[in-house]
C-alpha cells in the first residue's frame, strides 16, 4: 500500500521534476535539494501545494505556468495522486487518492512511539543548561519558565537523535551568597533581614532547621559560624531546588556548582591559557579578553585590578569545562536581564579556539499570572516572588508545564489563572487531554464491543473519504515536519501548537456524524469502522508522542 507522507510526496515531486526535465533536455541541476510542499490555508485548493515549477522556471528560461502544466500532467500519473491543478503563476496544488493519504495511518501505527522522531542530530552531544537560579530562595516565575521549556528542548533535541546532557549550573561563589547567609542568621536571631538580604517565610524555615542540626552554631566564631550557616543552608536550599524540580517533572544530568571552578584552579588555568595565547591583554593594572575581536560590543574585564576575577572567568573555565567533557554544541538558556552574554559566550568559545556557533544563547522574557484580572503579585511563602509552587498549587503540575511550553520564549506572557482551573476547550491543555480522552473511550468501547481491528496495513483506508478525515490523517502527516522544525529552532512550543490543532481536527470530527463509529443498539458494525478505528488510534499515539514530549500526561478519563 502506498504510504504518502508530506516527506513521501515531496521526494515523489522532486522526482517527477527529474523524469520531466531530462525528457525536455533541460538542466535537473537547477532542482533543489529537498522540494517544498506544504498544506494549503484552504483546503479548497487541494491537499498540499508546491511552488516548485515557481523557484525553477526563470533559471530554465521557462514559463513557470507552463512548467507546472507538464509537472502537473506528469503528477497525474501517479496511482497516488487523484488530480493536480495548476494555480495563478505556476503553483500546483495536489489531491491525494484515499488510499494514498489513509494509509500515513498505517505509518503512524507502525511506528509507533518513534513516530515523528528522526536521526538528524545523531552523533552529536549537546549540554543544554536551563534554570541555573541562584541558591538563595526557591525557583520564581522565570525559572520556573525554563523549567518547563527547557526540559521540554531537551525532550524535542533527543528526540531527533542528539545526545542531551541538561545541566543545572548553581551559582554558589559570590555576593549573593554571602547575602543569603547573613539574612539566615539575621533569621535565626530573630532580627529582620539585612537591607541587601533576603525575606520570606522560607529564610526562617531554613534558619530554623540550621540550628535543629547545629544548635549551638550561633555561638560559634563569626568565621565558623558563617562557614556553618553557608554549608547547612546553601545545601538545604539546593535539596529544596531538586526537588521541587523533580516533582515539576524537570531533572538534570549534571548539577554543577560555580564553586567547583574557582576550588579546583579551572578559573586559574583557563585564564592562564589565555594569557598564553594572547587572547587577554593588561591594561590599567587590570586583564580583558579582546572580546571586540568576537563581536562583543567592549573588551570584558576577566582579572580585575585587586586581583580578583570578574563573573566572566568563570563562564569562561566553565565552557571549557562543557567542551572537556564532550559538548558539541553548548546551549544557554538565560533569562531577560542576560541579552550581554551572548557576545561574551560567543567570545568565550572563540577565544579557545572554537566556532563561536558552538554556543547558543537563547533568552527568555517575562511571565506574569493573572487571576480575576489582576497581576498576582505575592507569594505565601516566599514574599514578594511568585515561585514554582505557587503556580503548581494553584493550576497542577500538566497545566502549569504545558501553559508556559506553549508560547515562544522570545515573548512575555501572560498566565490566566481562571482559564487553567476550567474544565473547558477555552483550556488549551484541557482541549488537548480531552481529546486523548475521548478517543480512549472510543477504542474502549470498540473493545468492549468485541470489535475486531486487525492489522492497520490490512484496513482499507480507501473508505476514509470524507473531507474531516481527509484534513485530521493530514495533520497526523505533518508531525514529522512539526517535530523536526521545533528542534531545527529551538521553539518546543511549536509541538504544543500542533497537538492544538490536532485536538481542534479531532473534535470537529468526533462532534460530527462522520466521526460516530460505534454501531448503536443492534446495528451492524459499518465497513467504515475498523479504518476510522485505526484512525482514532493514531490521533491517540501522536497526542500521547507530542504530549510526552512536553512532560505533559495523557489522561484517558477527564
Amino acid at each position: 500500500m502506498l504510504r504518502v507522507t508530506p516527506a513521501v510526496l515531496a521526494e515523489l515531486v522532486r522526482s517527477t521534476a527529474v523524469e520531466v526535465l531530462s525528457s525536455r533536455g533541460l538542466d535537473t541541476g537547477v532542482l533543489p535539494a529537498a522540494v517544498t510542499v506544504e498544506r494549503p490555508r484552504n483546503p479548497e485548493h487541494g491537499d498540499y501545494a508546491t511552488n516548485l515549477a515557481l523557484q525553477i522556471g526563470k533559471r530554465l528560461s521557462v514559463s513557470p505556468r507552463e512548467l507546472a502544466g507538464w509537472l502537473a500532467e506528469a503528477l497525474a500519473a501517479d496511482p497516488s495522486v487523484a488530480g493536480v491543478d495548476v494555480a495563478g503563476p505556476g503553483f500546483l496544488n495536489l489531491r491525494l487518492a484515499a488510499d494514498a493519504q489513509g494509509a500515513i495511518v498505517g505509518t503512524v501505527l507502525a511506528a509507533g512511539r518513534e513516530y515523528g522522531r528522526a536521526d538528524k542530530y545523531a552523533g552529536t552531544t549537546i549540554n543544554l543548561e536551563f534554570v541555573s537560579a541562584n541558591p538563595t530562595g526557591p525557583i520564581h516565575l522565570g525559572g520556573t519558565r525554563w523549567a518547563a521549556v527547557g526540559d521540554a528542548l531537551g525532550r524535542v533535541l533527543a528526540a531527533q537523535g542528539a545526545t542531551v546532557v541538561r545541566e543545572y549550573y548553581f551559582n554558589d561563589a559570590g555576593a549573593q551568597i554571602d547575602r543569603f547567609v547573613r539574612s539566615l542568621i539575621a533569621a535565626a536571631k530573630g532580627e529582620p533581614a539585612p537591607e541587601d538580604g533576603y525575606a520570606g517565610g522560607y529564610i526562617t524555615d531554613i534558619a530554623a532547621e540550621v540550628l535543629r542540626r547545629e544548635p549551638s552554631a550561633l555561638s560559634l566564631p563569626e568565621q565558623e559560624r558563617h562557614e556553618t550557616f553557608r554549608s547547612i543552608g546553601v545545601n538545604l536550599m539546593f535539596d529544596e531546588i531538586k526537588q521541587s524540580l523533580k516533582d515539576f517533572g524537570t531533572e538534570f544530568d549534571v548539577y554543577f556548582h560555580e564553586d567547583s571552578l574557582h576550588r579546583s584552579g579551572a578559573v586559574t588555568k583557563a585564564v592562564e591559557t589565555l594569557k598564553e595565547t594572547g587572547r587577554l591583554y593588561e591594561s590599567e593594572g587590570a586583564w580583558w579578553l579582546r572580546s571586540t575581536e568576537f563581536g562583543d560590543d567592549k573588551d570584558r574585564v576577566v582579572i580585575k585590578s585587586d586581583g580578583s576575577t570578574a563573573y566572566i572567568a568563570g563562564d569562561i573555565a566553565y565552557y571549557q569545562d562543557k567542551r572537556a567533557r564532550g559538548a558539541d554544541l553548548c546551549i544557554y538558556m538565560l533569562g531577560a536581564d542576560h541579552h550581554g552574554y551572548i557576545a561574551r559566550l560567543k567570545a568565550a568559545a572563540a577565544a579557545f579556539g572554537y566556532e563561536p556557533d558552538s554556543v547558543e544563547v537563547l533568552i527568555g522574557q517575562l511571565v506574569n499570572l493573572v487571576s480575576d484580572g489582576k497581576p498576582v503579585r505575592m507569594s505565601k511563602r516566599a514574599g514578594t516572588v511568585i515561585t514554582l509552587e505557587d503556580l503548581v498549587d494553584a493550576v497542577g503540575v500538566d497545566a502549569a508545564r504545558y501553559s508556559l511550553i506553549r508560547y515562544s520564549v522570545d515573548s512575555s506572557v501572560d498566565i490566566d489563572l481562571d482559564l487553567l482551573r476550567k474544565h473547558t476547550n477555552e483550556n488549551p491543555v484541557f482541549y488537548v487531554q480531552y481529546a486523548h480522552a475521548r478517543v480512549s473511550g472510543v477504542l474502549k468501547n470498540a473493545q468492549a464491543l468485541g470489535i475486531e481491528l486487525g492489522e492497520a496495513a490490512d484496513a482499507d483506508f480507501a473508505l476514509l473519504t470524507t473531507e474531516r478525515e481527509g484534513a485530521l490523517i493530514r495533520t497526523l502527516g505533518d508531525y514529522p515536519a512539526v517535530l523536526a522544525t521545533a528542534a531545527e529552532l529551538r521553539e518546543p512550543h511549536r509541538v504544543a501548537r500542533y497537538l492544538e490543532e490536532l485536538a481542534g481536527s479531532f473534535h470537529k470530527y468526533y462532534d460530527d456524524k462522520e466521526g460516530k463509529v460505534l454501531p448503536k443498539g443492534d446495528a451492524e458494525v459499518s465497513q467504515r469502522a475498523v479504518p476510522q478505528l485505526h484512525l482514532y488510534r493514531a490521533v491517540r499515539q501522536v497526542l500521547v508522542n507530542g504530549l510526552e514530549l512536553l512532560g505533559v500526561s495523557a489522561p484517558e478519563r477527564m
